[in-house]
């Protein structure tokens, strides 16, 4: 779908692709130069294990989760862009067991050269994915600003007894991913006109659906811990959970579910730098079966935008819940376990 006045939103982001994150070897470093926050007993969650979103705890019935997230467009079409960035920001709520309630809007664009039209398009979009999640749109700020930038902070409410973190995975658990991956590769191959429109459209819905159904499903199971695969990648947040919980994790590559066309394009040179970079920072973390070429490695560590849940679930349930979220339409996968093996790090086999 063309814009407004026919201008490509990807070319105006001088990252492209992924929209990734602040690498996390650099993010620890700028966070260790700054004096350590006050304690609170009422901070549930912080920053201490690099999780989605922080929960402050008002009362013993009630406590606040609050997240935000925005980057530079991925999509062409506005309107999926808005779409897009709204669905990846309420995701951390939903990853901490939430339930998104409020938001405001985060903008930076460049007012005076490009249509107006297209702003609109972008906020249309996710005033829509707001309203499917039944968030409330109760303000935002905007500013003038030569890159397009988009997304959302996010207000929602948890019982401080069921908050989902991403540090409690237990040995002997189930490891469930609830979208398949190789966004990054795909939104980077989009910049360079290499994919059909059909797959774009199908990429974008990706991103674009919600984890709402997934997170409604796990409520009822016993899920230890969860977190989002985002910019980090599957196996970036998958170390996190695996640091935070002091337990070994275990992936079984030929299951992890990927998008159409992602070794193809990968195999083409078209992969993003927040990729190489994930799989830079994970040196020493991740073990990787020798059969596993370097691009089947850099596949797992693609940087993602508004991917799925990964899941810590008993392993007595697992295929309970799995059987739960498929015929919801959620397109999971059982990917590995966690062991009380190697506590901090991650054999993929």
């Amino acid at each position: 779908m063309e814009q407004p006045n026919q201008i490509k939103l990807t070319s105006l982001s001088s990252k492209g692709g992924c929209g990734c994150k602040i690498g996390p070897a650099d993010l620890s470093q700028v966070l260790r130069s700054l004096p350590p926050a006050e304690y609170n007993p009422n901070l549930l969650v912080g920053l201490d294990t690099s999780d989605d979103a922080g929960v402050y705890k008002l009362t013993d019935d009630l406590a606040i989760v609050q997240t935000l997230d925005f980057f530079t467009p991925i999509v062409d079409d506005p309107y999926s862009f808005g779409q897009v960035a709204a669905a990846n920001a309420i995701s951390d709520i939903y990853a901490m067991g939430g339930k998104p309630l409020t938001a405001l809007n985060i903008v930076a664009f460049p007012i005076h050269t490009l249509e107006k039209s297209i702003l609109t398009e972008i906020l249309r979009g996710a005033g829509d994915k707001m309203k499917e999640a039944g968030v409330t749109l109760v303000g935002g700020h905007s500013i003038d600003d030569k890159e397009p930038k988009f997304g959302l902070a996010v207000t929602g409410v948890v019982h401080p007894d069921r908050v989902r973190t991403n540090a409690g995975a237990k040995p002997g658990d189930k490891l469930i991913l609830t979208k398949p991956i190789g966004v990054g590769i795909l939104t980077t191959s989009i910049k360079k006109d290499q994919l059909s429109a059909d797959e774009v459209a199908e990429v974008t819905r990706v991103m674009a659906t919600l984890n709402k159904t997934a997170a409604e499903k796990m409520e009822s199971y016993t899920v230890s811990a969860c977190t989002d695969v985002t910019g980090f990648g599957l196996l970036g947040h998958a170390s996190e959970m695996a640091k935070g919980s002091n337990t070994g994790l275990v992936i079984y590559h030929e299951k992890v579910p990927f998008l159409p066309r992602v070794r193809e394009l990968a195999e083409a040179g078209f992969v993003p730098g927040g990729t190489k970079n994930n799989f830079a920072h994970l040196e020493g973390d991740i073990t990787f079966p020798e059969e596993l070429d370097s691009i089947g490695q850099w596949m797992l560590c693609d940087a993602v935008t508004s991917g799925g849940l990964l899941i810590a679930v008993s392993a007595a349930e697992a295929d309970s819940l799995l059987q739960d979220m498929l015929e919801a339409g959620v397109e999971a996968a059982l990917i590995g376990e966690v062991t009380a093996e190697h506590p901090g790090h991650i054999n993929v086999v």
